[in-house]
């Protein structure tokens, strides 16, 4: 499998501007608000948002224009912007092996700074004359809140269906996903037809990406490097689980319920539902799923002419479904 420093070899001029324009969207006047926006840079992840912007973009075009980095920086403020206020919500002190903002500055300093990115993501659109990007990105911001919430509902009442799970992560994870997708092509291509099929793409490889994650959860913490059985405690009713309860005896579906309502903050019972729901087929389920939508994914792409970004994105593809952590 090609690895994510040879994906972002493929694109690392472009990906070297854009940190230089992003780090100059993120600047302020105000000090507190400097100094925080620097430590948000300094803490940046793999950045693989903006690289399905590229990638795409290159695939349809050869050559990213300054439409491309602009949608890169849209798609980078409303996702870090998100990623501050998940901490808050969650009240995470750490993200990335770093503090997170709100465990450095507290609860309000963190809303306002989330704030100010998805501010700043609305400015750089206007600002640059982008509206049809702003158009997709305020769609999506919409979609990630609805699907927080439907599964905040969800929750409380152990009742998500598959269908219901789909419908969350599509508009939680692939969603967004999607929208790097549909930016990347808007910004060097008028054609509906490629931008469309861009945009079904990344919604196949957002709801794939979202399922990796949740088969994670129920792996071995030591090899993922993180905690396992955080959706448990969360009482978050993902795919595995969800296969499980549904092909489960009544007594392991009702040990199941159990655990999940009223002991997910033990970790011995924790350990027991992982195990349940392992037995039971739930995680290799969850696992041909995402597999079945990866490959769905990669057949849209067999028309794009071959090219070294073609080869990147494709690898990106399977990075996301392969990933260790």
């Amino acid at each position: 499998m090609i690895s994510v420093q040879e994906i972002q070899d493929s694109i690392h001029q472009e990906m070297t501007v854009f940190e230089e324009k992003f780090k100059d969207a993120l600047k302020s006047d105000i000090a507190l608000l400097d100094k925080i926006m620097h430590y948000v840079v300094k803490r940046k992840g793999k950045q693989i948002r903006p690289m399905f912007v590229f990638l795409v973009a290159k695939c349809l075009n050869r050559e990213v224009k300054e439409s491309t980095y602009t949608a890169a920086s849209l798609i980078e403020l409303l996702h870090t912007a998100t990623l501050v206020h998940d901490d808050v919500v969650d009240d995470a002190n750490e993200r990335r092996g770093f503090f997170s903002v709100n465990a450095l500055w507290k609860n309000k300093v963190a809303v306002l700074v989330g704030d100010y990115l998805l501010s700043r993501g609305l400015l750089v659109s206007v600002e640059n004359n982008e509206f049809r990007q702003l158009q997709v990105i305020s769609s999506t911001m919409k979609e990630m809140i609805e699907g927080e919430l439907l599964q905040a509902e969800k929750a409380r009442k152990l009742d998500i269906t598959e269908e219901v799970y789909f419908e969350i992560i599509y508009q939680k994870t692939a969603s967004l996903i999607a929208a790097c997708c549909t930016v990347g092509a808007l910004s060097v291509t008028k054609d509906e037809e490629a931008i469309a099929r861009m945009k079904k793409f990344g919604e196949l490889v957002g709801l794939a990406f979202q399922i990796k994650d949740d088969i994670f959860d129920y792996g071995d913490s030591d090899k993922i490097g993180k905690p396992t059985g955080n959706d448990i405690r969360e009482r978050k009713m993902t795919l595995p689980l969800i296969y499980a309860l549904k092909n489960s005896s009544d007594e392991v579906k009702r040990e199941l319920i159990n655990i999940v309502k009223n002991h997910n903050e033990e970790p011995a019972k924790i350990k027991i539902a992982i195990k349940h729901v392992v037995n039971a087929g739930g995680v290799k389920y969850a696992f041909d799923r995402m597999i079945d939508l990866k490959d769905e994914a990669l057949k849209l792409l067999q028309e794009l002419p071959d090219s070294d970004a073609k080869n990147a994105l494709i690898g990106l593809v399977e990075y996301t479904v392969y990933r260790d952590k």
